[in-house]
């Protein structure tokens, strides 16, 4: 933290910059993903992060980690996205997908339709608890770092995930959530 206002207040904006994309510049892709079900989406999103990033860089007052930072930024035009007009009359579902490596062909793909199957129930539970899921297990946040990015108690994230958990669980059996 103190290494980029370092070299902010250096006029070295340009390393820092690339330094943050290098170093989270997948998170936030992942993250404008998940919450947008659209590569291209994905893609603008995080472009448009890092351009806010870095045109706010001296603004940053080192409240938050940066992850938490810029995946609030993320969120918060990910959710611009969602709102806008476009996405409202054009709906393209799509579904994550991830590789897992395994021993033999037919273990590759066993294992990634297990994946794929733990992401399809995910993404058929609401939002709210879509997104503490993915914020604790996949950013491996704390309930204090998820609060303070969705903005709510650290009782209510608490209460999501336990509810997403529990969901979850009924999904994996077969029950209706």
């Amino acid at each position: 933290m103190e290494y980029l206002k370092t070299m902010v207040a250096a006029d070295d904006a340009g390393s820092v910059l690339k330094e943050l994309m290098e170093s989270f510049g997948q998170d936030v892709w992942n993250y404008a993903y998940f919450l947008t079900k659209r590569r291209d989406a994905a893609d603008d999103i995080s472009q448009d992060v890092f351009l806010r990033a870095f045109q706010h860089l001296k603004d940053f007052q080192g409240r938050s980690s940066v992850k938490t930072w810029l995946l609030t930024i993320t969120r918060n035009l990910s959710l611009n996205y969602l709102k806008s007009s476009f996405i409202s009359k054009v709906s393209l579902v799509g579904w994550l997908t991830t590789r897992q490596a395994g021993p033999s062909a037919e273990m590759e793909f066993l294992d990634t339709e297990a994946v794929s199957q733990i992401w399809k129930h995910v993404m058929q539970l609401p939002q709210a608890y879509r997104e503490v899921l993915l914020l604790e297990f996949h950013f491996q946040m704390t309930r204090k770092e998820m609060a303070e990015l969705l903005g709510i108690s650290e009782g209510t994230i608490k209460s999501r995930l336990h509810r997403a958990r529990v969901r979850m669980e009924n999904l994996l059996r077969g029950e209706d959530a």
